[in-house]
């Protein structure tokens, strides 16, 4: 199988936020679906060794930060290959709070979600969220993963659900 038709669905790139003990944490992810609109309901999935996994387990609420096609490409890299386990990432990414969780400040719109649920899989949980406040924050077009990957020149850490080995 050519695993590079999955390139063909339609992502986008988030950063995920969370506050665990007082510390802003989160990671990039480009796996998150509506589910509903009414009741407004997402999933999400994150990695099992991931940090920011452990944070959502813990608190149970995040934040979605909806990138751009002129979002600093740097809030990926940071998100995305560095662990929250060891560095403090939203002290290097410019960020403001909605509802006490963090949201990357030159994201084209965010959500906040509480879950509600959550589905295990061999290496990613996929967490469902009722999605409890969201705006737009810009009107640049948002970042898909194609994008990403096409023009960005970006590639994925191991982790991601959509990895492929190049």
């Amino acid at each position: 199988m050519n695993n590079n038709v999955f390139r063909n669905l339609s992502y986008g790139v988030y950063i995920v936020g969370c506050c665990v003990d007082g510390k802003y944490t989160g990671c990039t992810v480009n796996s998150i679906m509506q589910i509903t609109s009414s009741p407004a309901t997402i999933a999400l999935s994150v990695n099992h060794g991931n940090y920011t996994h452990e944070c959502l387990e813990k608190t149970k609420e995040f934040s979605v930060s909806i990138l751009s096609e002129h979002s600093n490409p740097l809030a990926i890299g940071t998100f995305g290959f560095r662990s929250g386990r060891d560095c403090e990432k939203f002290e290097i990414i410019p960020y403001e709070l909605k509802n006490n969780l963090p949201v990357v400040k030159d994201a084209c719109a965010y959500l906040i979600c509480k879950i509600t649920g959550q589905v295990e899989t061999s290496t990613h949980t996929l967490f469902i969220a009722d999605v409890i406040d969201g705006d737009i924050l810009s009107t640049h077009q948002p970042m898909t993963y194609t994008y990403y990957h096409n023009v960005i020149k970006g590639k994925s850490p191991k982790t991601a659900p959509t990895y492929i080995e190049e």
